[in-house]
């Protein structure tokens, strides 16, 4: 079997990958294949000499994405592919998904054309409970923040940190913080080349003091056996997301790396689970969490290199 070069794609803050992934390039060694780690806007680097190219630490895609975009269709044989990425680096897909059936948190959008006034963006926040404020392009929970609707000084915060995003020209997303995170965590569901690999279970990420940040935010996550009943769900989002690619795209496309977000619905709630999030670009597949996790990676990736 000959040695085929697999190119890690990160950004110039992660050049060694993140830590998460710190060992994915020795597990690619062991299955023959030749790693090897590039910035993804080095102009320097030859793409073109890669038996596939992945997608991993491009954390500082949100902030230049048409850059980022334009860069990923030239890259020959990247995964994920660039037309998803277009689509999944914009949060306005969760309409796209709710449409074809899928629940999903019910979202107020505010949008910089609309030229909201600060009166007219305290209007949209819910008159009680907790809240979420959060850019439709973000990467790795940046520019996120929760408040308290009923607080005059949070109510004041989220108010500014709605305008401060719709002036720098961002989509706002205003959500009702669901409070069954708090009692049951997120799940992550991590499909690799379609098949139903592994899940994670993340703790509550922001508590009820958490302001909005510009820097990544630290997940604390655990290896957890999903039920059938959670699968099942997660099967439900996967195949609803791959009639739409297919609609679109006029073909399906087999994903090397598809992570699914949801959380239980509350008591009395319509919904069973709702959709969090979909991650095809620089989501975290949790590799630590678990020793098997890197090791069903590494084989998923040997698989496309050696295709």
């Amino acid at each position: 079997m000959s040695s085929e070069i697999v190119t890690l794609v990160t950004c110039s803050d992660y050049p060694n990958l993140e830590p998460d992934e710190a060992n994915l390039p020795d597990a690619l060694r062991e299955r023959g294949l030749e790693p090897r780690i590039a910035i993804w806007d080095d102009p320097s680097v030859d793409w073109s000499k890669s038996a596939v190219t992945v997608l991993r630490s491009v954390r500082d895609y949100a902030g230049r994405r048409r850059e980022f975009l334009d860069w990923a269709k030239r890259v020959p044989r990247l995964l994920n592919q660039a037309h998803l990425l277009e689509w999944n680096s914009d949060k306005h897909y969760l309409r796209e998904l709710e449409a074809l059936g899928l629940p999903t948190i019910p979202t107020m959008w505010l949008e910089p054309g609309q030229n909201l006034s600060k009166h007219q963006i305290h209007t949209r926040f819910p008159a009680d409970g907790d809240f979420i404020i959060k850019p439709a392009i973000s990467s790795g929970g940046r520019g996120t923040g929760r408040y308290t609707a009923t607080d005059a000084r949070s109510r004041s915060e989220a108010v500014a940190h709605a305008l401060a995003e719709l002036e720098a020209g961002r989509t706002v997303m205003v959500q009702r913080y669901q409070s069954e995170i708090d009692r049951s965590g997120e799940m992550s569901m991590v499909y690799l080349n379609g098949l139903a690999s592994y899940g994670v279970e993340k703790a509550p990420m922001l508590h009820s003091a958490f302001r909005s940040t510009d820097r990544k935010q630290e997940e604390v996550s655990k290896a957890y056996a999903a039920t059938e009943e959670e699968w099942r769900w997660g099967e439900e989002i996967r195949k609803v997301m791959h009639r739409y690619v297919k609609k679109t795209n006029g073909r399906d496309e087999l994903l090397l790396y598809n992570r699914v977000d949801i959380v239980r619905g509350g008591e009395g709630d319509a919904h069973e689970f709702y959709v969090m999030e979909i991650s095809l670009i620089d989501g975290s597949l949790y590799l630590s969490a678990d020793p098997e996790n890197l090791e069903k990676f590494a084989d998923a990736i040997a698989v496309r290199a050696y295709w």
